[in-house]
């Protein structure tokens, strides 16, 4: 009995949630925004240890109110990122309890594709700015923790952008979000 508790477990699910993001921009004033993510996961491990591969497709972004160009002068304008992306984390993580009821912690990197970009500008950002170039997959790092309830999996997790996400020799930006998502366990 105690072999067959050491044995590694597979675990394959569906997820769903939403995030919270920001640019985080040294140039600008930036706000919130909210997205989703729909994907699976799975986990292999055992005793207390295990490694989660994930695929989703998620939204994010931000919105700028304000920027100081090059000049130094600051300037009031409006400017929205939108990002639809391919999001691949590898999470190492521990659980604490038994698989039907347990506390999990998890971190590792994750790595963003960029499928769709939408970027709206106004005039002022357009003429003293070329931040909106952007690179087309970045690197950030995921922490957080999550809980299983039978078949149901929540988790809440911060992501740190890692790469520069823009092209531009002037700007750097970084993604950063809050994910709270709900998972399923197919088996």
């Amino acid at each position: 009995v105690s072999a067959f508790a050491q044995l590694p477990s597979f675990t394959l699910g569906l997820k769903g949630g939403v995030n919270v993001s920001k640019l985080n921009a040294e140039f600008a004033s930036e706000e919130n925004r909210l997205g989703y993510q729909v994907g699976a996961w799975a986990r292999l491990g055992g005793a207390g240890l295990y490694v989660q591969p994930e695929a989703y497709i998620g939204s994010k972004g931000s919105k700028f109110i304000r920027f100081t160009a090059p000049n130094n002068t600051e300037v009031e304008a409006d400017g929205e990122v939108n990002f639809t992306t391919l999001d691949i984390p590898l999470l190492l993580g521990t659980k604490i309890g038994p698989n039907n009821l347990n506390l999990r912690f998890m971190a590792g990197p994750v790595i963003s594709f960029v499928i769709d970009e939408n970027t709206t500008f106004n005039s002022a950002y357009n003429q003293a700015t070329d931040f909106d170039n952007y690179k087309d997959q970045n690197w950030a790092a995921q922490f957080g923790a999550g809980v299983d309830f039978g078949n149901l999996s929540i988790d809440a997790r911060y992501e740190a952008g890692l790469s520069n996400i823009s092209r531009s020799s002037t700007y750097d930006q970084k993604q950063n979000l809050w994910h709270l998502s709900l998972g399923y366990k197919l088996f």
